[in-house]
């Protein structure tokens, strides 16, 4: 795997782009609109910057890492390289859609997968023309930071497929776990009913958000409470992933809380966009 391309360049997208970099990959995001790519690559550069003021990488190597990559809007950059991440938001339909537009440029020996959090492959594989070389590479947020990338493998993604992700993410410096395809995986099947109860716990007044951070950081050993953890992870994608696992299941714990409905509509999706249930300056 030499060279990757990177489909979305937003929050996910752009992190993966930025691990890809740095492991030494010749690397293209490709985004739908030069002001979605600028955004993104905004965002690439100012966490290169503050790489190299905390002295984890060197000036000479951020430059060598920024000279690999080929930003685009293009989807025929993609045409040449060994594997293509989408990294798109978490919506069934527009992946399968940009899946179908990816499959027209793929070589034909291409890794292809998705980033997705939640989605069934079944779902997405028929779009890609190649359901074999398909499979779910599922990044954890930071994506420079944090360790983990789940394998999901689909139901027709072959063994040959799965080796080369796992090698490709173990070269990036991570660990990787191995999951099924069923809807939420294995991370966020456990993880959304348990940010959702906190936000239930908010919303009926049971406790401030403040308090069940505190307890569950200092009573449970947790690094950080699930409300700070639901602005990082972002309420809109947290709230795509609920409603997805609550379509699949049936199940009330994944059903999720008017509360977390009612912020993402009023357009506070978290730390992304300056404001969720706390204020990171760029609220109103």
């Amino acid at each position: 795997m030499k060279k990757v391309g990177v489909v979305g360049c937003g929050l996910m997208g752009s992190g993966i782009v930025e691990v890809c970099l740095k492991s030494g990959h010749e690397t293209v995001a490709r985004e739908v609109n030069d002001e979605l790519l600028q955004r993104g690559l905004g965002r690439l550069d100012g966490s290169l910057e503050r790489a190299v003021q905390k002295g984890k990488m060197t000036d000479a190597e951020r430059e060598a890492a920024r000279a690999r990559l080929t930003a685009t809007t293009d989807m025929g950059a993609l045409a040449g390289c060994d594997i293509i991440i989408e990294a798109i938001t978490e919506d069934r339909r527009a992946k399968a859609a940009l899946w179908q537009e990816i499959a027209k440029v793929a070589p034909a020996g291409a890794l292809l997968a998705t980033n997705t959090s939640s989605i069934p492959l079944s779902s997405l594989a028929p779009a890609t023309g190649n359901p074999s070389r398909f499979l779910g590479l599922h990044f954890m947020n930071p994506v420079p930071v944090m360790k983990l990338v789940e394998i999901v493998r689909g139901i027709e993604s072959s063994d040959a497929a799965v080796a080369e992700g796992q090698a490709f993410i173990e070269g990036l410096g991570k660990t990787t776990i191995l999951a099924k395809d069923t809807p939420g995986f294995l991370i966020n099947v456990l993880l959304v009913p348990y940010i959702c109860e906190a936000v239930r716990l908010v919303e009926a007044g049971f406790g401030t958000k403040e308090d069940i951070d505190k307890g569950m950081q200092l009573g449970c050993g947790m690094p950080m409470g699930p409300i700070t953890l639901l602005d990082f992870v972002g309420l809109d994608t947290t709230l795509a992933i609920a409603d997805v696992l609550y379509e699949e299941f049936g199940d009330p714990k994944y059903k999720a809380p008017p509360l977390l409905r009612r912020m993402v509509e009023s357009g506070f999706y978290g730390k992304k966009s300056g404001r969720g249930f706390y204020d990171y300056g760029g609220g109103k």
